[in-house]
């Protein structure tokens, strides 16, 4: 379990395939950056950009894990050199500053525009159409492992050059610009959601009880 509050901002220094072709995955080397690795054990979990993934080599300032084909084709950012956004696995006796997040990309999302406002920023994110019913205003979502809240939500029907989606606006302090990678953001670039977990058992019970 993660809390979707960015521990620090690493990058990703190498991709290298697996044995077995194509469909093997990748291994990604990963600098951590700020991150701190001293209680970080082989077999551990850390959030890159919101996907859990486990260590599997580790040194005091880097780490290595291995990236199935399925998560490079259902993730984003994943797959090249650059920045990610980092977080290790939540403890008991950690603050819960963000919320539940289980480090388990749902879709990917296209930002439709990123912009500044005075201070901060305005991130409007289209997600895909079967997700819409989990965000709502003042709720939870993930982007790219960081933990945000909605601001306005709008479910927007097929149009002639694109599928429909649900579009959520989010509004991002100069802190969160600062500390994460969000700030490279632009329109067309495809971003990891995570709707909120409660929001997903609820959403299960619900229809559960209609069949």
């Amino acid at each position: 379990m993660f809390t979707g509050i960015v521990a620090a901002v690493g990058s990703i220094q190498s991709v290298t395939p697996l044995q077995g072709g194509n469909d093997a995955g990748v291994r990604l080397q990963i600098d951590a950056g700020g991150l701190g690795l001293a209680d970080v054990a082989l077999g551990d979990s850390i959030a890159i950009n919101g996907a859990c993934m486990t260590v599997v080599e580790k040194d005091e300032r880097a780490f290595a894990v291995d990236v199935s084909r399925e998560s490079l084709n259902r993730t984003a950012g994943l797959d090249r050199p650059g920045e990610v956004n980092l977080e290790k696995a939540l403890t008991l006796a950690e603050r819960l500053g963000g919320h539940l997040v289980s480090g388990h990309v749902d879709g990917l999302g296209v930002v439709h525009a990123f912009e500044q406002v005075g201070e901060s920023y305005r991130l409007v994110v289209d997600a895909p159409q079967e997700l819409g019913k989990f965000l709502a205003y003042k709720g939870s979502v993930v982007v790219n492992g960081v933990s945000l809240t909605v601001n306005s939500v709008e479910d927007v029907p097929a149009a002639a050059d694109g599928a429909a989606c649900c579009r959520f606006a989010i509004n991002l302090i100069p802190h969160t610009i600062a500390v994460t990678t969000l700030k490279h953001l632009h329109a067309g670039a495809r971003v990891n959601l995570e709707i909120d977990l409660i929001a997903r058992y609820v959403e299960r019970m619900l229809s559960a009880a209609r069949v």
